[in-house]
């Protein structure tokens, strides 16, 4: 088994879990740590404190933290989903999903990035959306979600290029899961459109993804399938 540990920020959700678990039944990691707002080291992705605190308290964990996944995702809560209209918008909805979507994560990259390793292979992950493509953005509407996945990948792509300069071998990148069959995709599932995945699936697709990046590709975002998808 690999001398390594990997961290799942929002282990308890329906993508999270099922990459936590496929780690764990995998070789390549000795040590999965899943944290979520109700783990031992609890972890809450709008609570920078707890961000922080969880990382000192991992900065010394043997094997040392190679890979950080943030599986946690804001898309609609009890009353309130993606806009179809302007006249629909929010600020407080379009800052709740800013800050579940775009913020969280980046906040995750400030505190954990820095206890992964200096030298060699490491690679920071969070889930992204393809809606969060301007140019692939064909159909409009769901403005809160795509801004703020929008924001989430200019940030992978600033980051990318800031740890580079201190690890050359880091990997930071966005994935798309693809239409999972979870909480955060129920409400959609008369879209047949959409082709859906088990978590079990899309877990083990997007660690087989993980699996193949090199070092030049960090920055971009990726497809369940391995594609990159177009800023």
């Amino acid at each position: 088994m690999a001398d390594r540990t990997a961290v799942i920020i929002g282990a308890r959700g329906g993508v999270g879990a099922a990459l936590a678990d496929a780690l764990d039944l995998g070789s390549s990691y000795a040590n999965v740590i899943r944290l979520h707002r109700e783990s031992d080291l609890p972890v809450d992705i709008l609570d920078e404190a707890s961000i922080a605190t969880a990382a000192a308290s991992l900065a010394d964990t043997q094997p040392p933290v190679q890979l950080v996944i943030v599986a946690t995702g804001l898309l609609h809560s009890a009353g309130k989903g993606p806009e179809k209209s302007l006249r629909e918008l929010e600020p407080d909805w379009m800052m709740q999903n800013y800050h579940v979507n775009a913020v969280g994560p980046a906040l995750v990259a400030k505190h954990f990035l820095p206890i992964m390793a200096k030298q060699g292979p490491i690679c920071f992950a969070a889930l992204s959306a393809r809606v969060g493509s301007i140019s692939d953005n064909s159909l409009g509407g769901w403005h809160s979600y795509r801004a703020s996945k929008s924001a989430l990948n200019m940030l992978i792509r600033n980051i990318a290029i800031e740890w580079q300069r201190k690890n050359p071998q880091s990997i930071i990148v966005g994935l798309h899961p693809g239409t999972v069959e979870t909480t955060l995709s129920a409400p959609f599932k008369g879209n047949p459109a959409h082709e859906r995945f088990t978590p079990a699936r899309a877990a083990k697709s997007l660690l087989g993804v993980l699996q193949q990046l090199k070092p030049e590709q960090s920055g971009q975002i990726f497809a369940y399938d391995g594609t990159p998808i177009a800023p």
